[in-house]
């Protein structure tokens, strides 16, 4: 039987995600109506380790590397299971507590770091799949984050260059208007949403000197545009890094206190 249509763009780890997602929750409900669900009990301890071992796997992803492919599995499956896993994860930690609000400050640790990470890691996956599209779309040459304050000098290197000797008129709107543009990054987080921020802000001295430019400096105008569109690359190139680091901020830290004190809560309860 045909599957329909919105089931059909579910990718299969998302399916097996969903189908343990779905039994989880019915032997929660189905054992929490015949016995009080507590998290010391069976019940709760089994979803209690199930989370453990799944933020910890989630934990091992960025090692994998060190380890090669073979016999740990290909990268699409280590980035499934992870993003999977932990969004599993959390189910299973509202599992073990029975979906009530934790008591002590581990449990409110442990509660509120599952579901930053795991609401940070869902983000991580929508940026690693919308940033580089829209560089592929946006930009013609991928420079490193290191070395653009470098390129920036460059540019306004080259653009002084051109600049001399040129007319009163473009040299003061140069001097006043464009070369201040050239000198300062300028990164915005509106490029996440495939607009280009700064083109028009950047463009409007060029457009209001080009009807009082000579037919002799038309080219110099060019030129000059050109080095001011190589900026704006730059402007994005260094938002969509920066953005990226600072995902990295957000999500790593918090990742690695959570594995921390869910080894300690698992000691815990096992020398208890």
């Amino acid at each position: 039987m045909r599957m329909p249509p919105y089931v059909d763009r579910i990718s299969v780890p998302a399916r097996y995600a969903l189908l343990a997602a779905l039994i989880s929750l019915a032997l929660f409900f189905g054992l929490g109506w015949a016995w009080p669900w507590q998290p010391g009990r069976i019940g709760g301890l089994v979803f209690g380790t199930l989370a453990a071992v799944l933020f910890i796997n989630a934990g091992l992803y960025p090692w994998r590397r060190r380890w090669r492919t073979r016999p740990w599995g290909t990268a699409r499956r280590w980035l499934h299971l992870h993003v999977y896993g932990s969004v599993l994860a959390f189910l299973f930690v509202l599992i073990h507590t029975g979906f009530r609000l934790p008591a002590g400050t581990m449990g409110w640790l442990l509660l509120v770091l599952s579901f930053w990470a795991t609401a940070t890691g869902l983000l991580g996956v929508w940026l690693q799949n919308r940033v580089p599209r829209l560089m592929a779309q946006r930009l013609t040459v991928e420079a490193i984050y290191e070395r653009i304050p470098e390129l920036l000098r460059a540019l306004v290197a080259e653009a002084d260059a051109l600049m001399a000797g040129a007319p009163d008129t473009l040299a003061r709107a140069y001097a006043g208007e464009i070369r201040p543009v050239l000198e300062t990054s300028r990164p915005s987080v509106q490029w996440l949403t495939g607009s280009d921020p700064a083109a028009a802000k950047s463009a409007a001295p060029l457009n209001k000197l080009r009807p009082f430019v000579a037919e002799a400096d038309r080219p110099r105008l060019a030129d000059l545009e050109s080095i001011l569109q190589d900026k704006i690359d730059l402007d994005a190139q260094l938002s969509f890094q920066r953005v990226l680091r600072g995902w990295l901020i957000l999500h790593v830290p918090p990742a690695i206190l959570l594995i921390g004190l869910m080894v300690t809560h698992v000691l815990a309860v096992v020398w208890h």
